[in-house]
């Protein structure tokens, strides 16, 4: 199996789970995502660090990161996958105390090239969210991936808010959950 394909097998055994449940976004699905049961797993994490680092390096990105949690793994993945990146983690709001900063990680200089990452998008809103921080602190986003696609309107907002910046997910739902109901 590559390494999309075997992503793609680990979020389907360990992350999705079956049942009503509310989204970050509000809304109420029948079905979860919780990807990071799959991807901090070894295998999981493999396929992850392999996939995002290629895209780092494809995009030419000098850092890779996003909104604080949904970020985190992928975000880490690129280092382990052996981009020459720098980290970050983009939070809701700067900090009021210590160094008051809102994308956290090591100094980023002026035009930074960053990548962005997210594990599962649904409205797309989170990724917004950093793809504002990242360019308000003065850098340039090269690119977008998500782990999955909840192919609910997310991926449209996203390329809409990247101008430009290619939007990449590295699975959808549909890939991991073709035989939900409604579909």
């Amino acid at each position: 199996m590559d390494a999309r394909e075997t992503l793609i097998a680990e979020l389907r055994r360990h992350a999705l789970v079956i049942g009503e449940v509310t989204l970050t976004s509000g809304a109420t699905a029948h079905y979860y995502v919780d990807a990071k049961r799959a991807i901090l797993r070894p295998p999981g994490f493999r396929a992850l660090a392999e996939l995002v680092a290629g895209y780092a390096r494809r995009w030419e990105a000098t850092a890779v990161g996003g909104l604080t949690m949904g970020a985190d793994a992928p975000a880490c993945a690129a280092l382990a996958g052996g981009a020459d990146v720098k980290a970050f983690f983009v939070r809701k709001e700067a900090k009021v105390h210590g160094l008051q900063r809102q994308v956290e990680g090591p100094p980023l200089e002026a035009g930074e090239r960053c990548l962005i990452v997210e594990d599962v998008v649904t409205t797309g809103g989170s990724t917004i969210q950093a793809i504002d921080a990242v360019r308000g602190a003065g850098h340039h986003v090269v690119g977008v991936v998500a782990i999955l696609d909840r192919l609910a309107g997310g991926a449209e907002a996203i390329a809409q808010a990247a101008a430009g910046a290619p939007f990449e997910r590295l699975s959808t739902i549909d890939d991991v959950y073709p035989d939900r109901p409604g579909r």
